[in-house]
């Protein structure tokens, strides 16, 4: 039954992937089809954003309210109906609205989803699901193209939103058949929170170690993003690359990220993941080294390769070492926060950089994702020694 489950778990991170990456693919046919300006696609991600946000830090409450099982069903429910909203109705600030629940159903059952794995599977399983999440991101995108390419209305994009909604729907009807074997599990999870009813409980920010705990997760999903997003106007206005070249160049780093965590997967049965995550951040800077050094331009493209990969087990192992961090009694709590602030990281940090490009040069680029890492360095050896303090007074 827990393979069984695992399965159920990875198909629900492949779903939760594939909206992730639809609005940025279908925009530039959404702005035609909703006669709005170009950057009314920020409003939209905007509200996401939030909403995600809202439901990451409420679901400690919401799964000891449901349950892991029950939460992950009406979050895809309500993903899917979000994502129908998208392609049935033609107004701008009615897809607005839709996509309030859409972020409220992605941070639920991402938070309950990464804590349930924390609790019952190995390390190794953490890595892949999020390796299963780059395939759902990849997917979503490829989706929307086929649509698009197949025909030139301005609506095509909403057969890809239809689709989308589809395949959330048939998960949705997966979970709530599986919904007996979730409880099974949860029983035993209940078990456990008795054994911590202390003021950390319900006040789990409270916990040594958690505030630089929600700055790791806060600064890594600011690399992530950042380099993401800003990586290939780099390339363009520093490195003198063609848009095309640059673009394949980036796309180096989402590859480095998604096959880094598959084959973490395999090394997490070898090393912990305090070591994986140290390795990660070394090689993160030797990645960030090779763009900012005078080599020719093909170290450029390493260099966002190994920032790639240096960034690939960071997350995973973060999240897995929650409740041998925290506690198992406090590790739902925590995760949500910490899905909150990574959110955070991820929508309000590569703003900064566009602030500084836009004023004086996307050359520092690279010196700012080097800030990101050393803060993040910094807060994870902070919890280190924290551990380290505690397992002696053990």
């Amino acid at each position: 039954m827990l393979t069984a489950l695992l399965i159920i778990i990875y198909i629900s991170f492949i779903s939760l992937g594939l909206p992730d990456s639809l609005l940025g693919s279908a925009w530039p046919v959404m702005q035609l089809d909703l006669a709005v300006p170009l950057s009314s696609a920020g409003a939209i991600s905007m509200f996401i954003s939030g909403a995600t946000i809202i439901s990451s830090l409420l679901s400690g409450k919401l799964i000891r309210r449901f349950g892991t099982g029950k939460l992950t069903l009406i979050s895809v429910t309500m993903t899917a109906f979000a994502l129908l909203g998208f392609c049935i109705f033609p107004s701008f600030w009615i897809i607005c609205l839709f996509s309030i629940p859409l972020g409220l159903g992605a941070g639920a059952v991402d938070a309950g989803l990464n804590n349930f794995v924390a609790l019952h599977y190995k390390s190794r399983h953490m890595s892949w699901l999020h390796c299963f999440w780059g395939i759902g991101a990849t997917l979503g995108p490829n989706i929307m193209s086929f649509f698009i390419s197949r025909t030139n209305a301005w609506n095509a994009w909403r057969s890809g939103y239809f689709t989308v909604s589809m395949v959330q729907f048939f998960l949705a009807a997966i979970l709530l058949f599986t919904l007996p074997i979730w409880k099974q599990f949860e029983t035993k999870d209940v078990e456990i929170i008795p054994e911590e009813t202390s003021e950390n409980k319900e006040n789990p920010i409270k916990i040594p170690g958690v505030k630089f705990a929600l700055a790791s997760f806060f600064f890594y999903c600011a690399v992530e993003s950042t380099t993401g997003l800003w990586g290939s106007t780099y390339l363009v206005n520093y490195k003198g690359l063609s848009t095309d070249i640059a673009a394949r160049w980036t796309s180096l780093f989402f590859m480095g990220i998604t096959v880094g965590r598959l084959i973490c997967g395999f090394i997490t049965m070898k090393l912990s993941n305090r070591c994986l995550i140290r390795i990660g951040q070394i090689i993160s800077i030797l990645g960030i080294t090779s763009l900012v050094l005078p080599l020719p331009n093909i170290f450029s493209m390493f260099g966002l390769l190994l920032i790639g990969l240096g960034c690939a087990p960071i997350f995973p192992c973060m999240i897995q070492d929650t409740p041998y961090r925290f506690g198992k009694a406090a590790s739902q709590s925590i995760i949500g926060f910490q899905m909150a602030f990574a959110y955070m990281g991820s929508t309000f940090m590569p703003l900064i950089l566009g602030l500084i490009a836009s004023k004086f040069s996307v050359i520092m680029f690279p010196v700012l994702i080097f800030i990101y890492v050393l803060i993040m360095i910094i807060s994870s050896e902070t919890i280190n020694r924290f551990l380290a303090k505690r397992d002696e007074a053990i």
